[in-house]
């Protein structure tokens, strides 16, 4: 087995174990990040229905143009700063945090950073 591979079963093992204990509700969805080497992407789930309530990435148009490029750390806080206003529009004020076995620093943080100074609480 390559490296890579060993890399990401050891991540998945990790988002496997976080989520036995996270899920998204009605009152709290949850607030999924997933990060590639190019984009950065999250979106807000309700796990109770099993939908997508909104999702934000450096793929989309309103971001693509603005950015430089998609994987880095201000790539992540325009996309934790435009997911904060769709869930503000929403009506969504507190969500849990799913950063789905990374860790907790760079990227993903910047993320998380920009999404509570839009509002989200978590």
């Amino acid at each position: 087995m390559k490296q890579g591979q060993k890399k990401a079963m050891r991540r998945q093992r990790r988002k496997r174990r976080v989520r036995k204990r996270i899920t998204g509700s009605p009152q709290r969805p949850r607030l999924s990040v997933f990060r590639s080497c190019k984009h950065m992407y999250a979106q807000i789930i309700d796990d109770t229905d099993g939908r997508t309530l909104m999702m934000a990435s450096t793929v989309q148009k309103p971001l693509r143009g603005k950015l430089s490029g998609g994987g880095n750390r201000p790539a992540a806080r325009a996309v934790g700063a435009e997911l904060a206003a769709k869930a503000k529009k929403a009506g969504i004020k507190k969500v849990v945090f799913d950063r789905s076995g990374y860790p907790y620093h760079g990227r993903v943080r910047e993320l998380a950073d920009a999404a509570r100074q839009g509002g989200l609480e978590f």
